[in-house]
Order: C-alpha cells, then structure tokens, then sequence
C-alpha cells in the first residue's frame, strides 16, 4: 500500500513515526518534558540516577527505590577483566567514539541473558548505563599515563564520571554541574542516535545492537560533536573584541555557526538557558570567565545577524572544558547520559513491537534495456 502523497519529507521532519511517554519537546514554546516533568524542574531539583529511573519506569523513584538504584549502578560499573585486556589492547591514538561502540558490542558478549528483547532487558539497560564511564576512563587513562581504575562505591554516576576522566575527586560544584548536564542530555525524543535505537529494537534485535547503533550514530557530526566544534571556534576567536570581525566573515562564507538552530526548537533551547548560567557559576568559581563572555557575544552577533536562538551545545563545551574533560570525549561524555534515554526508548519499543519501515520516493529509470556484458560501453 502506498502514500496517497508524493511529498517527500526530508529528514523525516515534521514526520510522526510513532507514540511515546518518554519525552515531549514542546518546539514553540521552548519546554523539554521528560514523562511529565519539566527539564528545569529535573535540572534544578533531581540527580542523574533519579532522572534515569523516571525514563526506565515512567515515575519518579521513592527515597527507597533511588538508593536501591543507585547502589545496583555501583555494583555494575566493573568491567569483565577480558573487557579490560581487549580495551587496553585497542590503539592509543584510537577515537573514543570508536573504542565506546566497539565495548558496547563486545559487552553483550559477557552478558547474554540482558542482550535478549523483552521486558527483561532493563537489566541490560542498568548495566550499560553503569558502565560507560568504566569503558572511557579505562581507555583514557591508558592512553594518558593515569592509574587505573579504583571501584568509588562512594561516588555518584557523575561524581565517578568525573573521577574517571580526571583521577580526582571532584568538587560539590563540579560534580553538581555534570550532574545538571546528564541530566539535560539523558533524552531528547527521536534525535537521529534514538531513533537509530528504535528502528534495531523493531526488528527484534537485542538491546546491545540497538546501543551500538545509537553510538555509531552519535559519532556522525551532524548529531554528536557540535560542542566540539563550538570550542574551536572559540579558540579561533580568541578574544571579545574579535568576535564580530570573525563571526561576521563565517557568516559571509555561509559556514554554519554551531551551537545555534535546532529542528525542533523556535525558540531558544531550554537547555541552553540552563547550561548559560551554570557556565558562568562553574567560570567565577574558577576565576575564568573567558568561555562565558565569549560566548555571550557570539550569542549577540549571531541573533542580531541571523535570527537563530542557541542549542544545548552553544554551552556544554565550555562547561566540559572548564571540568578538565579533554574535547575528544565530549561526545563520549554525551553518550554517557543519553545511554539512559536509549535504553529507555528501546525497552518502550519491545512493548508495542512494529517493524519501523518507511518508503523512499524512487526517482530513478524504470524501463531499461539489458545488454550482455560483451556490448556494454
């Protein structure tokens, strides 16, 4: 059965492919809902393990019900000592993104029983969650001299994230910031990466295969990266009083401006609004406003030229930057949150399982000739 129309909607945009409780992104009005709750309500209020539990079961967690959480997140952050060996064994000069979907696959290896579709699989979806920041700090700190890893029952998801990259503990604020962050990036409805997800989960693949897609996804730079790209322009930049001269010429070349615009969002990106303010709090407190008033300028000549409104990750990079956390791990970091969201996306496609399978419009021949191969020119 084909559509009764011809359009073809590019991207999918503006395309509903299914239902979801998970999260509503409200375009006009600017709000990000995760299940009900506002972001700025999660972001000033709740932490990342709560914010998980409410994507996996739909409700906010009893007092109880987090603890319990939370301890089963420590217990599951060590990694199978041949996960170890094969991490330790991967190039130094390697992407991290790279390394992330290469663990993320073998992982199902050492955990059959979670891999499979179904209910059950939120066994996998705790698992992977806990052991993100296992697999990047395992990788990073070889290739950067660091210890290994100790196991920190003591530390939160965000607390031992930070531990992990940096081989310290963080500050309160430190790791109140990163814990805002995951909490700002744990889900964002049918992105490119959660998409990806659903469509594997569709064909009744495993929760694993569906991750891994989400990460290969994620590398792609369209997706994951901009903040990356954001702090390089800012390098480039260098000081306020060369941001009109620099942001004008990108504009002149018609070169996209990161960190601004979204698909979704008319209005500024509630995300951004948060991020704004905790890059400043995390600059004063370290002495260091550069990245704050570099960016308030951009924002200034980007809005007054084009129009556009900032995303999530106009602020994310100089919030990670000012954390110690090197740029190529900023996507890693991301990936670290969302695996949440994904995983929720996915347990929510086992439930009301129908293979995602849109048409293509063909604009190609449909009569052609055959010719043996011995007459073809």
């Amino acid at each position: 059965m084909t559509n009764s129309s011809d359009e073809v909607q590019r991207g999918l945009q503006d395309v509903i492919a299914l239902e979801s409780h998970i999260c509503f992104i409200d375009g006009k009005e600017g709000r990000l809902i995760y299940d009900g709750y506002d972001i700025r309500d999660l972001a000033a209020q709740s932490n990342f393990e709560e914010t998980a539990y409410l994507l996996w079961y739909g409700r906010l967690p009893t007092s109880d019900q987090w603890a319990t959480l939370r301890h089963h997140l420590v217990e599951l952050r060590a990694l199978p000592s041949a996960m170890v060996e094969r991490i330790d064994s991967m190039p130094a000069t390697a992407t991290p993104m790279d390394v992330l979907r290469t663990a993320v696959s073998e992982l199902a290896l050492f955990e059959p029983e979670e891999t499979r579709p179904g209910p059950s699989s939120i066994g996998g979806a705790q698992r992977l969650t806990a052991i993100l920041p296992s697999i990047l700090g395992q990788f990073h700190r070889r290739r950067a001299g660091l210890p290994p890893l100790a196991a920190r029952p003591d530390l939160s998801h965000a607390e031992y994230l930070l531990y992990a990259l940096l081989n310290r503990d963080p500050s309160e604020l430190e790791a109140r910031v990163l814990d805002v962050a995951l909490i700002l990036h744990a889900d964002h409805e049918l992105n490119a990466s959660t998409f990806a997800a659903r469509v594997t989960a569709s064909t009744l693949s495993d929760l694993y295969s569906a991750v891994t897609s989400a990460v290969g996804t994620l590398k792609g730079p369209l997706h994951g990266g901009a903040n990356e790209r954001v702090m390089e322009m800012l390098e480039e930049i260098g000081t306020p009083d060369r941001v009109e001269e620099v942001v004008k010429a990108k504009l002149s070349r018609h070169e996209r401006i990161m960190g601004f615009g979204h698909r979704v969002y008319k209005v500024e990106d509630p995300r951004a609004t948060i991020l704004r303010e905790w890059s400043r709090r995390i600059g004063e407190a370290q002495g260091d406003l550069h990245y704050y008033e570099l960016l308030r300028k951009v924002e200034e000549v980007v809005h007054r030229e084009k129009g556009l409104y900032p995303n999530v990750d106009l602020y994310s990079g100089s919030v990670y930057a000012l954390l110690g956390i090197p740029p190529d791990l900023f996507t890693p970091v991301f990936a670290a949150s969302r695996v949440a969201g994904w995983t929720a996306h996915v347990l929510e496609e086992y439930q009301d399982l129908r293979l995602i399978r849109p048409m293509a419009k063909y604009i190609g021949p449909t009569d052609l000739p055959y010719v043996s191969i011995g007459s073809r020119v």
